[in-house]
Formats: C-alpha cells, sequence, structure tokens
C-alpha cells in the first residue's frame, strides 16, 4: 500500500480545490464549444502545477512523480479534455527537453513552458504512421549548422496554441528505421510551419488536436 507524505498529500488538496472551483464549473460548456482551456492551463502554471517534477534550475518544483501523477488524477476527475492538455504540455513536450537537451535548450525552453507561459506540443504521428512511429516520413536535411524540415503531423495535442513543439523526423535513411530518426525543437514563430484546422472530435473536445506540417522549416 502506498503511503502519501504531507506535501504529497497537501499538493493533492490544493489542485481538487482548484479544479473543483476553476475547472469544473466550465467543464461540460468547454467540452460542447470545443474551447481551449488556455486561461486555465495559465493559471496552473503560476500557480507551479505544470512545473511540479521539473528542477526548480529551470522554475520547476523539485518534487515527485508521484506529486504529479496525483495532480493529473485531480484533473480527470473533472475535466478529461484539460488533463490531456495539461499531460501533453509537461510529459510529452517539457519532459523530452528536461531529459535529453542541452543544457542552453532547457534554459530557453523550459521556464516558459513550467511557468504556462507558452504550451508545448509532441508532433510524432503522421497521417501513415501511427502506432508504428518508425515508419513516419518527416524529414530532416543537414543544411551548414541548420537542419530543414519538410513532412506533416497529425492528432497534434495542443497544436494550434503551443508556441513549442518537440518534432520527430529522418535524419539518416541508411540505417534502421529507429535508428534514422531525430527529434527537433522547433518554434512556432519558425517559417515553415503551418497550423492544420481542429478536429472536431468525438469526445475531449475542449483538448486542441490538429494537423502540424513543416515546410521547408528551417531549424
Amino acid at each position: 500500500m502506498l503511503n502519501f507524505t504531507d506535501e504529497q498529500l497537501m499538493i493533492r488538496d490544493t489542485v481538487r480545490e482548484f479544479a473543483k472551483n476553476e475547472i469544473e464549473p466550465k467543464a461540460a460548456e468547454i467540452d460542447q464549444t470545443m474551447e481551449f482551456p488556455g486561461e486555465n492551463l495559465r493559471k496552473m502554471g503560476e500557480l507551479g502545477f505544470l512545473g511540479i517534477p521539473f528542477s526548480s534550475k529551470y522554475g520547476g518544483g523539485d518534487l515527485d512523480t508521484v506529486s504529479f501523477v496525483l495532480m493529473i488524477e485531480e484533473l480527470a476527475r473533472v475535466c478529461g479534455a484539460t488533463t490531456l492538455s495539461v499531460a501533453a504540455h509537461c510529459s510529452l513536450c517539457a519532459t523530452p527537453i528536461s531529459m535529453f537537451g542541452n543544457e542552453a535548450q532547457k534554459q530557453k525552453y523550459l521556464p516558459d513552458l513550467l511557468t504556462g507561459k507558452k504550451f508545448g506540443s509532441f508532433c510524432l504521428t503522421e497521417p501513415h504512421s501511427g502506432s508504428d512511429a518508425a515508419a513516419l516520413s518527416t524529414t530532416a536535411t543537414r543544411q551548414g549548422d541548420h537542419y530543414i524540415l519538410n513532412g506533416s503531423k497529425m492528432y497534434v495535442t495542443n497544436g494550434g496554441y503551443a508556441g513549442t513543439y518537440v518534432v520527430f523526423a529522418k535524419t539518416n535513411a541508411q540505417v534502421s528505421k529507429a535508428r534514422g530518426i531525430s527529434a527537433f525543437i522547433v518554434e512556432r514563430e519558425f517559417p515553415g510551419v503551418i497550423i492544420g484546422k481542429k478536429e472536431n472530435k468525438l469526445g475531449l473536445r475542449a483538448s486542441d488536436t490538429r494537423q502540424v506540417s513543416f515546410d521547408n522549416c528551417k531549424v
């Protein structure tokens, strides 16, 4: 049996109160209207929720994974769409940068992500590669000190509102499929980033889902 610490219980109760007061009252409405819960995500960033499992060096809370899971559970009690957007932002965008980015990348991107000033997305799935992610066709071609990205991603959570994307592309077609893939940090403002229309989904409708394409995008 897992026994929570006093700190973990405090985090759980704080998130529960926030979810009840700020998220639950509009959960049904934003599901119907497909309104992205950006305001509440920004509030969560200001309160430190988005930075719970990350280093304080970059604006995080220096807390553990259990604390993060407790936050996710409390959000999911009242709104699945908000939870999905938060989980994608933290686990699929901020976490890869935190784990595998160099120091300059961490310093540049994590503070805004962990405080909710910018939202994050993860670009892996493509029209012809889903569970077989290694079959992706997006390419990144080296040109001098940069790479040029070309291709399309689909079902990108937070795609229309993110400022930072973690994008997977082929950099070496001469090796086995998975080993020839690299991840890139792409900013929304980079020329060649094309944001598609919002998907009209059956459920979790407030969580923004779109196609994101790259047309000679210089990274």
